[in-house]
């Protein structure tokens, strides 16, 4: 059986071509008002695509956050996302957004190194704690840097707090999509890249969190992932896998305390 239709977003989402081009202008708008305030294009590996854009608080920052975007691994790039950092930034945090090389040009595996050579170079230009976020294929990435064999003990050691937005936590009903032409994933890639078959992370506070609207099978990996890893889970009410993210943009919403940890 194809599993196509159970992780087809847009197709049942209303306006759903609308969000794309919403997202890049106001994120646009986003970097220019920020003005020295947003250090762009940090280098972190050779590829065009591994780099990622730094926006700085006013004042001293309180902790990074760094957020990781979606698109199924093979769509998207940071220029999207600049906006989603207002929340954090009005909080007093840091904020890096990455972007990371595509599939089927590479595998989800190695954009799994990607995204932990990324947090290795923010960790290296900030002090303090580092909060995650990511969302769908995103929040996947973001589960990953938990694992001890992408990512150094001295950074790893500096996490405090998960928020995967409507996650991919297990890669292996992919297999039975057509995407998976792109994605390229094997029995043995999926199962190693699945969040749900790692450890439990010890000292991360971890929220799993998901829009109540979404497709079945987001709420289900969202449950799935979230009692795997003994985790806090939250359905927020009217939202779908679109407009999930859109709290992230404002200081006090309830999102965006989940992440900041108040």
């Amino acid at each position: 059986m194809m599993l196509d239709d159970a992780y087809a977003n847009a197709a049942y989402i209303d306006g759903a071509d609308g969000f794309p081009p919403r997202w890049e202008k106001e994120a646009e708008a986003f970097r220019a008002n920020l003005g020295a305030r947003a250090q762009l294009n940090v280098r972190y590996g050779p590829s065009d695509r591994q780099k990622f854009d730094f926006f700085q608080p006013e004042g001293v920052s309180r902790g990074t956050v760094v957020f990781v975007h979606g698109g199924y691994w093979k769509a998207f790039d940071k220029s999207y996302w600049s906006h989603l950092a207002a929340g954090p930034l009005a909080r007093g945090y840091a904020v890096a957004m990455p972007s990371y090389d595509l599939c089927p040009d590479v595998r989800i595996s190695e954009i799994s190194t990607q995204i932990a050579a990324a947090l290795t170079e923010v960790a290296n230009r900030t002090q303090g704690a580092i909060v995650l976020s990511g969302h769908s294929a995103g929040g996947h990435l973001v589960a990953r840097m938990t694992d001890p064999l992408l990512l150094g003990a001295e950074v790893r050691d500096r996490i405090t707090r998960i928020v995967p937005i409507s996650p991919v936590a297990d890669l292996t009903p992919l297999l039975q999509t057509e995407m998976n032409d792109t994605l390229r994933l094997d029995e043995a890639e999926a199962a190693a890249e699945s969040p749900m078959n790692m450890t439990p992370p010890h000292g991360v506070d971890v929220t799993v969190w998901v829009g109540a609207d979404e497709r079945p099978v987001f709420l289900e990996q969202a449950e799935n992932f979230a009692r795997s890893w003994g985790a806090k889970q939250v359905v927020a009410e009217g939202k779908h896998h679109f407009d999930v993210i859109d709290p992230l943009a404002e200081a006090d919403s309830e999102l965006t305390k989940a992440l900041l940890g108040s």
